[in-house]
């Protein structure tokens, strides 16, 4: 019988399907067990607003005081011109960047600005270096775009630091960008300021952009983060930055770029970026009026969050590195960390990630969800939970890693 064609299953893009985001794939599963009634901790998403982190009051203050002020209506494509200034000025205070506001764009989050780069940048077959294992985001849209994202290896017992050589071995004829995550998720490394020079010397030398994603600047312990943006001029840069994490506003979806080159070799990629922009309209109006409170009001909750991260991360090297199968290096940043997992009993990361998720219900990301190639047989955890929450978690691990070794 032939099927009526208003009665067919419309099919997908072959991109679309291709999409594959291993943070949230790994939510599926885990509120079906929660449905049943299973007992989960979830360490799968950096949201530190799930946890004992609280958006600073003044902050929503300004976001009630905005919607009254501002007149709600469309704003500018590129970002408000007053939050765009705040934004330079905070670059300037924090790495003393010389940013144009004209060069700064306001996103809906990092992960637009991800989205509308790389679209600007990649035609079919083109050629992206991203470190590996990296913020998934990266791989996910170079390949909607049909380009390739080609990983770099970040050395493991050398605290994750990149490898420059490989970086330097794996540039072609068809390399549009180098992308860096610094400090990085999901490894919780910080790179060493000769770590970026060397990328950026790369990046001069052939003449491609490095994009710098910063989202995390400001968590780090005790290690000195060093911006792109103090490279030279003649290193062509797109950096990324945002407010979900170190401003505590994950839900507001505030981020933004800026473009930094002395040459104006990036202008029409500017340009594409911002023809895209307006065809987006703008982005949030009164959340942006009320960010820009945060770029200027008291600070003092970010040692607080640093401290209360430290705390944790500490305590997560020590207690990982005590499980049997399990090694971890410390994480120096962010929110992570990238633990390694002797795979014995599975055959994929992925199968122990969800074997451990069904039996104790805990719940944490597969490191090959972050690289194939240099993720595989390591987890991504969080550092964001109370030690309390976290040693509940890593006791149940070590259960299930004692009764599967056993």
């Amino acid at each position: 019988m032939t099927i009526p064609m208003s009665r067919r299953r419309i099919k997908p893009s072959e991109r679309s399907k291709a999409m594959y985001y291993a943070i949230r794939e790994v939510s599926v599963p885990a509120d079906e067990l929660a449905a049943a009634g299973m007992d989960m901790i979830r360490l799968n998403i950096g949201d530190p607003n799930k946890w004992d982190f609280e958006t600073p009051e003044y902050f929503k203050a300004a976001l009630r005081e905005a919607v009254d002020n501002v007149d709600n209506g469309y704003g500018d494509s590129q970002g408000d011109i007053g939050f765009r200034v705040a934004i330079a000025e905070r670059e300037k205070e924090k790495h003393g960047a010389d940013v144009s506001p004209d060069r700064v764009c306001v996103t809906s989050g990092v992960g637009e600005a991800i989205n509308v780069v790389l679209g600007t940048l990649l035609d079919r077959g083109d050629e992206v270096l991203v470190p590996g294992p990296g913020y998934p985001s990266y791989a996910q849209y170079i390949g909607y775009y049909e380009g390739k994202a080609v990983p770099y290896r970040q050395i493991e017992d050398e605290a994750w630091r990149p490898d420059i050589d490989m970086i330097r071995e794996r540039i072609t004829e068809k390399t549009k960008a180098i992308v860096v995550i610094n400090p990085n998720n999901p490894t919780g490394a910080v790179y060493p300021e000769k770590s970026i020079r060397e990328i950026g010397d790369i990046a001069a030398e052939h003449g491609i952009p490095l994009i710098s994603d910063e989202i995390y600047d400001l968590i780090t312990f005790g290690t000195r983060f060093y911006s792109a943006s103090r490279l030279p001029s003649d290193v062509p840069r797109i950096i990324f930055n945002g407010f979900s994490k170190v401003n505590l506003m994950p839900g507001w979806r505030i981020g933004y770029c800026y473009y930094m080159d002395s040459d104006g070799v990036l202008d029409d990629v500017f340009e594409g970026m911002m023809k895209q922009m307006r065809a987006r309209i703008c982005p949030n109006v009164p959340c942006q009026w009320a960010a820009k409170s945060s770029l200027q009001g008291p600070q003092d909750y970010v040692r607080d969050m640093n401290r209360k991260l430290k705390e944790r991360a500490d305590f997560s090297y020590k207690r990982l590195n005590e499980i049997p199968g399990i090694s971890t290096q410390r994480a120096m940043g962010a929110m992570y960390m990238f633990p390694r997992v002797e795979l014995t009993s599975w055959k994929s990361d992925k199968d122990f990630v969800l074997d451990l998720m069904r039996e104790e219900g805990v719940v944490l990301v597969h490191g090959s969800g972050f690289c194939e190639e240099y993720g595989g047989g390591h987890f991504r955890t969080i550092l964001l939970p109370p030690v309390e929450t976290l040693e509940r978690a890593y006791d149940r691990l070590e259960s299930f890693m004692r009764k599967r070794r056993a």
